[in-house]
């Protein structure tokens, strides 16, 4: 089946929403996303929005802070812009009916988070990701020019490749949309369009813990990369500090994630025997910025023995606390646990993809007709560490400034039909589906041992091995049998794998969220992005 539209949005977090209300005053819009609409990173966001929306805060500081926790990696342009923008796009949310969190006099109620040097954290309550996507859903739903595809997959982006064309890394390639497969039908669209937008998240579920929905298999980054677009930066995965340490207890496929603003409001880390460590680690303390407060809390479980620290609120004004968190203190009250009353037992997760597609301040990728804002890219913004907080700010002022530049490309392009429909001829129905389950659980239980907070040349090199014979097993099922989102997620899973790894392996230092033991230090030398699919000539995605 074929399917014409001016604008393919693949993802529905905040990205993909926002970009969709926009591109829908300009032609037909197709958002495409593989579970319920609600279903991303973004509705799991607890903490908030960075945005300087202080009078007595300045966008210099939020700068300079973003600089400061990006470790020599963030490109400076792109930060600026992005804080300088950012109020504009809170207040859009606002106009829209997002309801944020207010003191008695009516001010929006400020947060304050790891590496930040004020309070300019704009949040509702402890489920500011779900608020913010709750009030961009109902506009779109509103919209006549955008139509949501739920429990629709993207399985590979269309490109020269599906013509029949070699392409190799530099060539003029062009994206003209995707195929799609509707999970509850089987059956695989065509889904053509003049812009594509990749809004597809990141990349948490190639780890055994994380606090990614397990919708997050890097599904967007692997497409592009198959399609040769340049790739960067995938050694830097952040690791949050604290997520909720509960063997056993099922939270859908994922870890629940303690947020950051439980340490901005007084939180403090104790180890097993009741310990204050932060202190010893860095003279920010709890408020150090997540990569530093990550590897103390592995250091300390590492040095010890233990399998968690402590994370402590209940010296605080319990009325408070309830206030500022009551959806975290009614899980924790689900399993036995009251942080008004005691601590709370945390480990590091997996929380966020650095690095991605790379893309310029408009947002275009280094295929034409392909765009990418949010998690599933690298603009810039975050180097070798993301600044709390930064993340849905981000997407949102990526979103606003993608419009444009789409825009033009749609006016200016035809669907492409010369592109073929999807062809399963000579493929069967699977009867080993317990090679997917399998490959996918070993896959990260091997990121997790080998490639997580703290790494080596010896573990990197153990893990490539591992995931080699992984992608090729699951590459030769992939191409025999009659495919399904579980099977397109565990190939895309080992793409991204491969690539953090690779990424890794080619970084010999230490700095951000990249820690080797065999170079502790920080080299000057190789201040630079890691680049993958790029040309002998760099590319100019701005041109």
């Amino acid at each position: 089946m074929r399917d014409r539209y001016d604008f393919l949005v693949i993802g529905s977090g905040v990205a993909g929403l926002s970009f969709a209300l926009r591109a829908a005053a300009h032609g037909t819009v197709c958002v495409v996303t593989k579970k319920e609409s609600a279903e991303s990173n973004t509705n799991y966001a607890q903490g908030g929005i960075a945005a300087v929306m202080d009078p007595d805060d300045d966008v210099e500081d939020h700068v300079q802070d973003t600089l400061v926790a990006g470790a020599g990696l963030c490109h400076e342009d792109v930060v600026r812009m992005v804080v300088e923008e950012g109020p504009e796009r809170i207040r859009d949310l606002i106009d829209l009916g997002a309801q944020f969190d207010r003191d008695p006099d009516g001010d929006l109620h400020l947060g304050r988070e790891g590496g930040h040097s004020a309070d300019r954290i704009v949040h509702a309550e402890d489920m500011t990701g779900r608020e913010v996507e709750r009030a961009l859903l109902t506009a779109v739903r509103r919209s006549a020019n955008i139509t949501v595809l739920e429990y629709h997959y993207a399985v590979n982006l269309l490109t020269e490749h599906q013509l029949g064309e070699e392409t190799a890394p530099g060539d003029d390639l062009h994206c003209f949309g995707a195929y799609v497969l509707d999970s509850q039908t089987g059956v695989v669209h065509t889904v053509l369009a003049k812009a594509t937008l990749l809004a597809a998240g990141g990349a948490g579920q190639v780890y055994q813990h994380t606090t990614n929905p397990t919708v997050a298999t890097g599904d967007g980054i692997a497409m592009a990369y198959r399609a040769r677009a340049v790739v960067a930066n995938m050694e830097f995965i952040q690791f949050h500090p604290t997520s909720l340490y509960l063997p056993g207890a099922d939270f859908d496929g994922r870890s629940f994630l303690i947020t950051e603003a439980v340490r901005g409001d007084g939180g403090l880390l104790t180890n097993l025997a009741g310990e204050r460590f932060m202190p010893a680690y860095d003279e920010r303390e709890e408020l150090a910025p997540r990569d530093v407060v990550a590897r103390a809390i592995d250091d300390q479980m590492k040095k010890r023995g233990d399998d968690h620290v402590w994370l402590d609120i209940s010296h605080k004004d319990s009325d408070a606390i309830l206030a500022h968190f009551p959806n975290i203190q009614e899980t924790l009250l689900e399993h036995g646990l009251d942080m008004t009353a005691g601590p709370i037992p945390v480990v590091p997760a997996a929380h966020y993809t650095c690095g991605g597609v790379v893309v310029d301040k408009e947002g275009r990728t280094s295929i034409g007709g392909l765009f990418g804002c949010g998690e599933v890219t690298c603009s810039g913004l975050h180097g070798a560490n993301r600044l709390a907080s930064n993340s849905i700010l981000e997407a949102l002022v990526y979103a606003h400034r993608a419009v444009g530049p789409a825009r033009a490309y749609a006016e200016a392009a035809a669907h492409e039909d010369r592109i073929p429909d999807w062809d399963e001829s000579n493929t069967e129905n699977p009867s080993e589906w317990i090679l997917v389950s399998h490959n996918r659980e070993e896959l990260r239980r091997v990121m997790q041992s080998y490639v997580g907070i703290v790494r080596s040349e010896h573990r990197l090199a153990r893990a490539a091995r591992r995931i080699d014979l992984i992608y090729r097993e699951t590459e030769d099922f992939y191409q025999r049998t009659r495919i399904s989102a579980e099977l397109c997620e565990l190939r895309n899973l080992a793409a991204i794998a491969h690539l953090i790894i690779s990424c890794a392996q080619s970084r010999h230092e230490s700095r951000g969220l990249h820690t080797m033991a065999d170079f502790p230090e920080t080299d000057p030398a190789q201040r630079h992005d890691t680049l993958v699919n790029a040309p002998a000539v760099s590319v100019d995605v701005s041109a």
